[in-house]
């Protein structure tokens, strides 16, 4: 277990750059052109990141990305 100890400007970054990142994946993963193989990975990203986001992100910017997790889980088992 680590631990980390940043400042609130450095919170809010963290915060961006989780979500534009899994903001992409979402967008990635839209393309039918993709293999079940890549989708996958990116799935488990997608849910490493959203890990990561609920540390440091609140309730509510969770449920939005928590939705979003529940039908990705639906389309590719």
């Amino acid at each position: 277990m680590l631990g980390l100890l940043i400042s609130d400007k450095e919170k809010l970054e963290l915060e961006y750059l989780l979500k534009r990142e899994m903001d992409e994946i979402l967008t990635d993963f839209q393309d039918e052109r993709m293999d079940h193989i890549i989708k996958r990975a990116m799935n488990e990203k997608f849910n490493l990141l959203f890990s990561l986001l609920k540390r440091v992100s609140t309730e509510e910017e969770c449920l939005v990305y928590m939705k979003v997790k529940t039908k990705l889980s639906k389309l590719n088992p």
